[in-house]
C-alpha cells in the first residue's frame, strides 16, 4: 500500500508557526528535507515541516497539490515547496499549487546538462539504488564494525578502524561513531574513559599502539549533569561534582596523550563528524 500523505486538519496546524514547508519528492525526500534545512537554518523563524516521500504518480501529484494549497488557505500564507521531482510531468503539477517552489532537480540538474553536454538519466530514486555498490557494501560493514566496537565492547581488529572516538560516558560517541559509518563508510570504534583510566594515567588498554587514530570528545560539566539526569537521575554518575571531576580527568588525559580533541557541547553530530573527517583527511564519501 502506498504511503499516505499527511493530514493537514485544523487541529494539526501549529499556529504560531512562520510558514508551513513541505519537501516534495518521488524517493525519500532526504536530499530534498537536508538541503531545505540547510537554507531554513539561516532563518530566525519557526517552521512548520512536513516531509512528502514517494509522490511518483499524477494522482499522488495532485493530492499533494490539494495538501499545500489546504496549508494556504489555513495559513494565510504561501507554503514553501523543496522538491526533488525527477519527472518532468510531475514537477509541472506540483508547480501549480499555491507554493513558493524551490525546485532542486531544475535548479542544479538543467544547468550541470548544458555544462557536461550530456542529459541526465532522470531516473526516480537514482541516489538510493546502490544496493550492489562497492559503497554501500563498504557503509555496511563499516556500520557492523561500529555497533561491534561501541563503548569498548571489542578490541578486535581495532588495525581496521578509521578513527577511534575517545571520552567520558554520555559525550556523544556513539550518536557520532554510527552518523560516521551510516554516512561516509567510516569505520569508528568508540571507548568511554573511566576513573581507572584517570586513577592508571593511561588509555584503555589496547588503545595505545593505534594513538593515531584516536579522536576524543568532551563535552561541558554542566550539559553532561543534565544528560546523565536523563538516563540515571539523582545517581552519583549523574552529578554536577562527578561529572565535573570526570571531564577535567579526561581533557587531562587526552592532553597529556596529545590526543586531538573537541567539545561536543554546543556541535551537531554533522559538525563534530566534519571536524573529525578534517582531521582524518579522509576522502571516503558515500552518495
Amino acid at each position: 500500500m502506498s504511503p499516505s500523505l499527511p493530514s493537514l486538519s485544523p487541529a494539526s496546524l501549529d499556529k504560531s508557526a512562520a510558514r508551513t514547508v513541505f519537501f516534495v519528492s518521488d524517493g525519500t525526500g532526504i536530499t530534498a528535507e537536508t538541503f531545505g534545512h540547510s537554507v531554513l537554518t539561516q532563518f530566525d523563524l519557526h517552521f512548520r515541516q512536513i516531509r512528502m516521500p514517494f509522490i511518483d504518480t499524477e494522482d499522488k501529484a495532485y493530492d499533494a497539490v490539494r495538501k499545500i494549497n489546504e496549508a494556504c488557505e489555513q495559513d494565510g500564507k504561501r507554503p514553501i515547496v523543496f522538491s526533488t521531482l525527477v519527472k518532468a510531468e510531475l514537477s509541472v503539477v506540483v508547480r501549480q499549487s499555491k507554493g513558493m517552489h524551490m525546485d532542486l532537480i531544475q535548479t542544479f540538474v538543467e544547468p550541470l546538462e548544458q555544462e557536461l553536454g550530456v542529459k541526465s538519466t532522470h531516473t526516480i530514486g537514482r541516489s538510493h539504488h546502490i544496493a550492489d555498490s562497492d559503497q554501500y557494501k563498504n557503509r555496511i560493514e563499516a556500520i557492523n564494525f561500529s555497533l561491534a566496537h561501541d563503548d569498548g565492547q571489542s578490541n578486535k581488529n581495532l588495525a581496521q578502524a578509521d578513527v577511534i572516538l575517545v571520552g567520558v560516558s554520555r559525550c556523544g560517541k556513539t550518536p557520532t561513531s554510527l552518523y560516521l559509518a551510516m554516512q561516509y563508510g567510516i569505520k569508528a570504534a568508540n571507548y568511554p574513559l573511566i576513573p581507572d583510566d584517570f586513577e592508571r594515567e593511561k588509555l584503555p588498554g589496547g588503545l595505545a599502539a593505534y594513538k593515531s587514530k584516536i579522536f576524543g570528545l568532551s563535552i561541558a560539566a554542566e550539559r553532561l549533569s543534565e544528560v546523565r539526569n536523563e538516563r540515571l537521575p539523582g545517581s552519583r554518575y549523574a552529578t554536577p561534582e562527578n561529572c565535573r571531576y570526570e571531564v577535567n580527568e579526561a581533557e587531562k588525559l587526552m592532553r597529556r596523550e596529545g590526543i586531538r580533541w573537541t567539545s561536543s557541547t554546543a556541535k551537531s553530530i554533522e559538525e563534530i563528524a566534519t571536524m573529525i573527517l578534517q582531521e582524518l583527511k579522509s576522502d571516503k564519501r558515500v552518495y
